[in-house]
């Protein structure tokens, strides 16, 4: 199957405008990467539908599109209104309730049993993506919070709550999310989004049961809220990935902020090798329209010349009208700003610890990307099991093509949110020598590599142990 591989990946929301093999298989021609299962909506059997058409597709056309399964997480939400909503009015007050009921003018109900413990006077409460403002003015610590109203409008049933100010207390994984977890882990997706992640422990809980069910998916670590920014260091050390959730981050920070820490965001992550998505809102006018808006097509781009790993599509291709055009437009946007040599060789910190186990691996991959530069090599060519290899060449964003042969059939899929890396299953692993070669002449075949150009090779030795990256060979292909 001939279509566009692009360097930045791109991540789309699976949903009824996208659930068809037809329609996803035209999305994947058009370079689509990773499927993105929304466990907020639908129910587990709706999403194995997806998961199964998916993997037919991956089998009967050779692909490696990936899955990630993205949890809920503690989101907070208004219970039901009355018929109509509510009109809440500048400088009035009106009750918050842990005590279930139909809202109306004199109070509403809250899913979070803990809120009036948790929250403190002068705080700010937002509904509805921050339409709606209201302010504490005292809580009765049991059932009640007394509110004033900040910024009214209409309230209307199961809207979300977002509190910036306040310490919640809820756990980052709920019994929802376990649940659905377990789906998850049941069907061996690659990835798995851990919603409004507040420290490292977080990601560590979340790690422990993956790895207590013997699986081996990975972890995306959502940062959507302050305590995530203030804890990103520790995030990013526990986590495999990361994704930068503008939505609800630009609902609890000022909005005016979220630029700015998309790109620190992006260059922790590169500099820690850890993959890096882009998220809400991108191509958000595409859902009713087969154009973007220029601002659109400029946060696309922007967010490539951040150096992310892969950018996300949402309510664009779950419930859009346009889900492919949605695809090769910003494949087209991608496109034009990785032509004209953007995020190439991107400058990286580098403090390589000489004490950690992977000291001689990472100075080795950083080799590689300096070789391939200097010598113009068309490929840096890794044999990996863990993937550690791949991630560490990608975070260099090297200009070369980043070509990854592994055993592992897992992680060709898992690969496929990384950027730049093209993954390719390889199972012989008979002599150096024997496996460089044959690998190089594999690519050829691909027309990825001809005769005559510079290829950079990595791998252990020796080769069968499968061990750390500890080879690098300039290679020119026959």
């Amino acid at each position: 199957m001939n279509y566009y591989y692009n360097r930045t990946k791109i991540v789309a929301t699976m949903g009824p405008a996208s659930a068809k093999k037809d329609v996803l298989l035209s999305m994947i021609r058009a370079g689509l990467n990773v499927c993105r299962l929304n466990f907020s909506h639908g129910k587990p059997e709706d999403h194995k539908k997806v998961v199964d058409i998916i993997r037919e597709i991956n089998s009967e056309y050779k692909t490696n599109v990936g899955i990630l399964a993205d949890l809920q997480g503690p989101k907070i939400r208004i219970g039901l209104v009355k018929d109509g909503g509510i009109h809440l009015i500048n400088g009035t007050r009106i009750n918050i309730t842990t005590k279930e009921c139909i809202g109306d003018d004199s109070q509403i109900y809250i899913t979070y049993e803990t809120f009036p413990q948790d929250v403190q006077a002068n705080e700010i409460i937002l509904l509805d993506d921050g339409k709606l403002q209201l302010k504490v003015v005292e809580t009765n610590r049991l059932d009640t919070v007394i509110c004033e109203v900040v910024h009214g409008g209409i309230l209307t049933s199961r809207k979300g709550v977002n509190l910036p100010n306040t310490k919640v207390s809820i756990p980052s994984l709920t019994e929802e999310d376990l649940y659905n977890l377990k789906y998850a882990l049941e069907w061996d997706l690659d990835w798995i989004g851990l919603s409004f992640v507040r420290t490292g422990q977080d990601i560590i809980d979340l790690k422990r049961i993956i790895r207590e069910s013997g699986k081996s998916a990975r972890v995306i670590a959502k940062v959507e809220k302050p305590e995530a920014i203030d804890n990103i260091d520790a995030i990013i050390e526990a986590t495999d990935g990361v994704m930068i959730a503008r939505g609800d981050l630009g609902v609890e920070m000022p909005l005016e902020e979220v630029p700015l820490l998309q790109k620190m965001i992006a260059r922790k992550c590169r500099d820690a090798a850890k993959p890096v998505i882009v998220a809400t809102q991108m191509l958000e006018s595409m859902i009713t329209t087969p154009r973007p808006t220029r601002a659109e097509v400029n946060d696309v781009a922007n967010s490539v010349l951040d150096g992310a790993d892969a950018v996300m599509l949402s309510g664009e291709t779950s419930v859009g009208e346009f889900p492919v055009i949605v695809i090769e437009t910003m494949a087209k946007i991608v496109r034009n700003v990785e032509d004209l040599g953007y995020p190439f060789n991107a400058s990286k910190a580098e403090n390589l610890d000489p004490t950690s186990p992977n000291f001689l691996s990472d100075n080795l991959c950083g080799s590689a990307v300096y070789l391939a530069e200097h010598t113009k090599a068309s490929g840096i060519v890794s044999m990996t099991t863990s993937g550690y290899t791949a991630f560490e060449i990608s975070s260099y964003r090297p200009k070369a093509g980043t070509y990854i042969f592994t055993s592992n059939r897992q992680l060709l899929n898992a690969l496929s949110l990384v950027w730049g890396v093209r993954a390719f299953f390889y199972d012989k692993l008979e002599s150096t020598d024997d496996t460089i070669n044959d690998v190089n002449q594999i690519l050829k075949t691909e027309n990825l590599i001809r005769t005559g150009d510079v290829v950079i090779n990595t791998a252990a030795v020796p080769i069968s142990k499968q061990g750390k990256t500890n080879m690098l060979r300039v290679s020119v292909v026959e």
